[in-house]
């Protein structure tokens, strides 16, 4: 872009950011007064000034020593209004300096789908790959609950409403100046004011933890926001886009299949019950069924063609006889008489599958439901073929292509549900079921060669383990049959693809991933038949931890030796999904080692998968910040070894990142293309240049083994390091912010490994520290690197890696993404609160250095001056919001301090939510 364009956009978003600075402050010195107003003025000036090196934080700690609750609550709502504002602002910007560059015929950016139709015709991609490309093809955005995103959806809204305003108002700057541009200026600021007074006077903070009903609710809602309308889009565009370059026989099928665990993922959450199953899939398909009816209905008022102006083919003619329109005036409109009969079967579907009280009005009962998503597409494509043999593409092409390719996309489910559980659990349910059944009196202690036997002669055989209204089981237990009944009753009535996954967490041997399977069985989603079952759900390891990524391939070998498993795999496409969690495996073994783990599996498991002529699809459990897999979707799924991406990946979208992601239809389509993308990328092109793959291994072995050893040396060895964090971090006041409905830890336990890693992550977040996300990285390359002449030899190693390899380049990167936003001035503040100051010196002084040799490393490696000098974007937003985070740092401090020394007030309590409620909203991936 020429640097006037880039100037112009950049001077939009200081302007903006003023204007709604501005707005800000006129609202809190009209709502709490000018002492308020003066106080948040003062901090802010003191923060700059902190921020270019001119005063020390002892500055602003004295500004707020001895503040009351009550001062201090409005100046930590102050800062987070600003956090809030100045995302919409830098998010506006961003979007409008893409649409500058594309209007200046600028080539499309890495991660669009139009740079990757330029990448496919430069490699002369053939016809065949891309074929098998499409039979393969499933990417899949994940949605889960997993909710570090504190905003309330009244607070979403509204900054919804005035990225809009907004928009309007660079509209008219940009326009030629008239009598009234003004006046229209003046209109907006006056409704983005009242839009920031409301906001004001709106609590930021929940009054009660969120029910799971209520999260299925904000997952549903960016189905409405966005993703309803641009999945299908992305989905039609491909499938054309790829017919058109590649031919006719390319298939076509929808290549974004969504997800979700919202209601199904019941590990350590006791709330996942029956009950949240059959909500989440009912409340899924109503809402995908409204949709259709409120497209129908409008292709039924658009498409009013007259049989006396164009012939229409038979198959129209009978589907709108069957329409039971008999308007006179529709009499020569057949496409209004056959959609109007479609939109009656799909109420009837909808009161059929919902219930009545779902549909408005009784006229649908004339019509029979639709039978499934397949029956009404029929319906569709009919019209559709009418429209295009009279020449009428264009119209076809419009509002019936899209809704053609939503039912493709999304059939009566709209997302896919998955069932997550621990495998311990499994096993407990088990026990209890065998014990019941008088087939084991304790199957938790058998061997792993008797449980085996046991279990392949349960799926085997037809005889149900739980008799027909058998009770009595333990709470646990009938939670899980619960789920279930629920799951099987689901997909009975919805099809197939509304519970398609089993995941088995904690997964380390063969009988972890036959456990379900007999729960399955019972429940009629896996059907007997000696050594060839049947069934429509995959069953999915996930691997979690270091050692378990280690021994997964060894674990599916084996699984695969097995005939009845392997014939279930057959029938099911021979494909094997594996789930990787990043989250587990980095609080294990730290960043690095966890990168590496996670790729070390994926090649063996690419590996063992060619070897068995078994089709492997990868699921990422990533979680928003970097210490949880965060960072760039494209990025990532490039970064993948060759073989680990054939045309499917699925990947949980966690947290704020949703809301970052799919908040809007722009952000929608902008991360839904960068997934496609490189899924295409990943699979159709080489995107790795190593020369020797295996010397590119054997350094990440080594610098992987030595960032474990320093990692462990802190978190599993050091006596003191359980205190540091519990006591340095705001870990137990986390659980009082009411941000999710499932618990902070697995067991109730001060042990890290039981703890969950969203509390892990964001408490290190909030504390400025960020330790999950580089931790270990500095020694284990100073060590690796060594001295002497070897020394330089191995940094050109290193630095040839970064420039040829994505997976190492994407590691440092993300980890220098992490690292801008850590703040080790304020971690001193929160290292302060722990009682025994030798510890906290001690692990303090630990961090602190590892931090800048890690930076130091960094720079070395990369040739950079500071962490983010290749990523202006993301250095130009810490540098304009890391001000405006102090405040909201200090406060938390001071709040944290009075609170463990015994004020638990309300006033107290409430300021540390708010601050931790505004921090998050300012880091944006926090946890």
């Amino acid at each position: 872009m020429e640097k006037s364009v880039y100037k112009v956009m950049t001077d939009f978003l200081r302007d903006d950011i003023r204007f709604l600075g501005r707005i800000l402050g006129e609202v809190i010195a009209e709502q709490e007064g000018r002492e308020v107003y003066e106080l948040v003025e003062k901090a802010r000036q003191i923060s700059f000034e902190i921020a270019k090196g001119n005063a020390d934080m002892d500055s602003l700690v004295t500004v707020f020593d001895g503040i009351s609750p009550a001062e201090a609550t409005p100046i930590a709502r102050a800062f987070t209004h600003f956090a809030l504002l100045a995302n919409l602002a830098e998010d506006l910007h961003d979007e409008q300096t893409r649409e500058k560059a594309l209007d200046a015929g600028e080539t499309p950016p890495d991660s669009t789908l139009d740079a990757t139709w330029l990448k496919l015709n430069d490699a002369n991609t053939d016809a065949q790959a891309v074929t098998e490309f499409m039979n393969n093809a499933q990417v899949a955005p994940v949605l889960t609950a997993h909710p570090t995103e504190t905003r309330r959806r009244t607070v979403f809204d509204a900054q919804k409403w005035i990225t809009t305003h907004m928009r309007e108002r660079h509209l008219i700057q940009t326009s030629t100046e008239t009598a009234r541009t003004q006046a229209k200026l003046d209109e907006i600021e006056r409704s983005i004011r009242r839009r920031i007074t409301i906001l004001w006077q709106t609590a930021l903070i929940r009054v009660a933890r969120p029910r799971i009903e209520d999260e299925i609710e904000v997952g549903l809602r960016y189905y409405k926001l966005s993703l309803l309308e641009e999945i299908p889009k992305i989905n039609r565009d491909v499938n054309l886009e790829l017919r058109q370059r590649f031919g006719e026989d390319i298939p076509n099928k929808a290549v974004i299949k969504p997800g979700s665990w919202i209601g199904g993922d019941h590990d350590g959450n006791p709330y996942v019950t029956a009950d949240t199953v059959e909500y989440s899939t009912h409340r899924a398909a109503q809402t995908v069924l409204k949709y259709y009816t409120r497209q129908l209905h409008s292709l039924e008022h658009e498409l009013s063609l007259s049989d006396r102006m164009n012939a229409v083919t038979q198959e129209l003619s009978k589907l709108a006889d069957a329409g039971n329109n008999d308007v006179p005036s529709r009499v020569d409109e057949p496409y209004r008489r056959a959609v109007h009969g479609v939109r009656g079967r799909i109420l009837a579907t909808t009161a059929h599958l919902i219930g009545e009280d779902a549909v408005e009005g009784v006229w649908f009962r004339q019509f029979e439901p639709y039978t499934s998503p397949e029956e009404f597409l029929a319906d569709l494509v009919t019209v559709d073929q009418s429209l295009r043999a009279s020449n009428d593409d264009l119209i076809a092409d419009d509002r019936l292509a899209k809704l053609i390719s939503a039912v493709e996309s999304f059939g009566f489910n709209l997302y896919s549900l998955d069932l997550r559980q621990n495998s311990e659990s499994y096993e407990d349910v088990l026990t209890e079921l065998f014990q019941r059944a008088v087939v084991t009196d304790n199957y938790r202690d058998m061997s792993e060669e008797e449980k085996l036997e046991l279990l392949l002669a349960e799926l085997r055989s037809p005889r149900p383990l739980i008799p027909h209204g058998a009770e009595g089981y333990s709470e646990p237990t009938d939670r899980e049959l619960g789920i279930f009944r629920k799951a099987s009753e689901a997909v009975q009535k919805f099809g197939p693809r509304m519970v398609p996954h089993c995941i088995i967490s904690m997964a380390s041997s063969v009988t972890d991933v036959l456990e379900p399977m007999v729960l399955l069985k019972e429940f009629g989603l896996i059907a007997a038949n000696g050594d060839s079952p049947t069934g429509t759900v995959d069953v999915i390891p996930l691997f979690e931890t270091i050692e378990d990524l280690q021994a997964g391939s060894g674990i599916l070998e084996e699984l695969w030796g097995i005939d009845l498993y392997r014939n279930y795999l057959e029938q099911r496409g021979m494909t094997q999904e594996v789930m990787l969690g990043y989250s587990d495996s980095n609080k294990d073994g730290g960043y690095f080692a966890a990168n590496w783990a996670l790729y070390d599996a994926e090649l063996h498991l690419v590996e063992l998968c060619r070897a068995a002529g078994v089709k492997l699809r990868l699921f990422h459990g990533r979680g928003g910040t970097v210490g949880r897999g965060g960072g760039p979707s494209y990025d990532a799924i490039l970064a993948q070894p060759k073989g680990a991406v054939l045309g499917s990946v699925r990947i949980t979208e966690q947290g704020e990142i949703i809301s970052a992601k799919y908040g809007n239809p722009e952000t929608a389509r902008r991360n839904l293309e960068a997934l496609v993308s490189a899924t295409l990328e990943a699979t159709l092109l080489d995107v790795s240049d190593l020369a020797d793959p295996e010397r590119a291994y054997t350094i990440m072995r080594e610098i992987s083994e030595l960032s474990l050893k320093k990692y462990s040396s802190l978190v599993h060895e050091d006596p003191g390091f359980i205190s540091y964090f519990t006591q340095s971090t705001p870990l137990r006041e986390i659980g009082s912010l009411n941000i999710g409905s499932r618990p902070s830890s697995r067991k109730q336990t001060s042990s890290v490994d039981d703890l969950r890693a969203i509390p892990w992550v964001l408490s290190w977040s909030q504390s400025r520290v960020m330790l999950p996300g580089w931790f270990g990285v500095g020694s284990a390359l100073e060590e690796w690197i060594g001295s002497g002449e070897e020394a330089e030899a191995r940094i050109a190693e290193l630095q040839t890696l970064n420039e040829s390899w994505p997976f190492f380049t994407s590691v440092l990167d993300n980890m220098a993404q992490v690292m801008s936003k850590a703040e080790l001035r304020l971690a001193k503040l929160y290292a302060d609160l722990i009682p025994d100051q030798e510890v906290a010196e001690r692990i303090y002084t630990d961090i602190f250095e590892e931090y800048f040799l890690t930076k130091k490393m960094f720079c070395k490696i990369t040739g950079s001056s500071d962490l983010l000098d290749d990523n202006p974007l993301l250095a130009r937003s810490v540098q304009r919001r890391y001000p405006y985070l102090l405040p909201l740092n200090v406060i938390q401090v001071e709040m944290m301090r009075r609170f463990r020394s015994g004020d638990d007030s309300d006033g107290i309590s409430r300021n540390i939510q708010l601050t931790m409620n505004g921090l998050s909203t300012a880091l944006r991936n926090s946890g």
